[in-house]
């Protein structure tokens, strides 16, 4: 019988064996790069594991490789973010495209989603 490895372990394994795509934004989301917000990469929130993830804002940024576009991967994508939307998670996905071409974009969008997180609900 093999042992299933949790979602703490397959988190660790993610971050240490992290795509290109996800390497090049982690560059630049670290150390509170941004708006000054701390974010976490390949953070366990059970079920899954979000991409980055932001605390504070309860702001997952997910980056989305060429399987994200097959209808199962569609399908999971829908469900995942309805799941993490009903724990009042807010989810945005770049794809790898755009994080490897439109950095400077990626960034600016991810800064005024976090303007808006933090500014009071009228």
């Amino acid at each position: 019988m093999q042992n299933r490895p949790t979602l703490a372990q397959f988190a660790r394994h993610l971050r240490t064996h992290q795509t290109d795509c996800e390497h090049l934004l982690w560059q630049r989301l670290r150390s509170r790069q941004i708006a000054n917000l701390k974010f976490r990469r390949q953070f366990p929130c059970p079920p899954y594991v979000l991409d980055f993830y932001c605390v504070e804002l309860k702001l997952a940024i997910e980056l989305d490789g060429g399987q994200h576009y097959e209808p199962t991967g569609v399908i999971h994508d829908q469900r995942r973010t309805l799941f993490l939307r009903r724990q009042g998670i807010e989810v945005v996905r770049f794809s790898n495209l755009e994080v490897m071409q439109q950095m400077d974009d990626v960034l600016e969008q991810i800064i005024r989603i976090a303007a808006d997180r933090k500014s009071p609900s009228p």
